[in-house]
């Protein structure tokens, strides 16, 4: 089956509106799936469930940064009204704004002159600032070749317009998407410095791993679903669609069902 349970729109850093998304899901072909754009759920206000054949889970990414690791939360069916969680998210949000005029200072210091307000021109009115949008505001000021040339020198660790991010744990991510009911994955573990991180995070409540994406080897994926199944852990997979324009990947994964049951049986359950 074809399934997508990690993506993104213009609310934060893809580069689609929600409905546009929600169409290319269905011309895929995806059965169920998730919007899970970075510390924002606005792109559900965007859409009418109702009209969608597939089934959507409603979603979030949460940024979180420990021990020198970006590790990004998945949070299923979470609670959207509750304070606790609206903190966590207005916090990443302010965050995400300290660290883009931050960049837009080194980049001005080293003769990339940019201004926040051609930035946010790049987020179409999405409320989770990135590198992405510098990245694009550098490329349409003519101050850059193109998107994947400003990740691979300016805006790479170490590079002139780099910025460490400072946004919440890990574990105040989890504490937050169980105490409403919702359901923590860590996505793309593959992309950890150590997955010994694993160990912390399933002590913490974490109760899934994203074992099915993109750029999981095969090994990857085997060495995941034995990490899933040592803790218990359901297992979701994703595309992580951002931007076409980027990328030539395309929405869903295929995955067998047997896989995802346990994750549908408790995501399902909570709709």
């Amino acid at each position: 089956m074809i399934v997508d349970f990690h993506s993104h729109t213009t609310a934060s850093d893809g580069g689609l509106r929600p409905q546009a998304l929600v169409d290319m899901m269905a011309a895929r072909g995806v059965e169920i799936f998730s919007i899970t754009d970075h510390d924002t759920m606005a792109a559900y206000g965007e859409i009418d469930r109702s009209a969608i054949a597939a089934t959507v889970i409603p979603g979030i990414e949460i940024n979180t940064t420990y021990k020198g690791n970006e590790v990004h939360v998945l949070g299923f069916c979470v609670p959207v009204g509750a304070s606790a969680f609206a903190e966590v998210l207005e916090h990443n949000r302010a965050s995400r704004r300290v660290r883009a005029q931050t960049m837009l200072s080194q980049l001005e210091g080293a003769g990339y002159p940019l201004t926040l307000e051609m930035v946010e021109a790049e987020a179409d009115g999405g409320e989770a600032l990135g590198r992405p949008h510098v990245a694009k505001a550098l490329v349409r000021a003519g101050l850059a070749r193109d998107v994947d040339t400003v990740f691979r020198t300016l805006l790479k660790r170490g590079g002139l317009g780099y910025v460490p991010s400072l946004y919440i744990t890990p574990q105040r991510a989890i504490d937050v998407i169980v105490a409403g009911g919702g359901i923590p994955v860590l996505a793309h573990p593959g992309r950890l410095k150590d997955d010994e991180l694993i160990d912390e995070l399933a002590d913490a409540g974490l109760a899934g791993l994203e074992v099915f994406y993109p750029t999981h080897t095969p090994a990857q994926v085997a060495h995941f679903r034995a990490r899933a199944r040592q803790y218990g852990m359901v297992m979701t997979g994703g595309s992580d669609f951002h931007d076409i324009r980027y990328t030539d990947r395309p929405v869903g994964v295929e995955v067998e069902r047997d896989d995802i049951a346990p994750f549908l049986d408790l995501a399902l359950a909570r709709q």
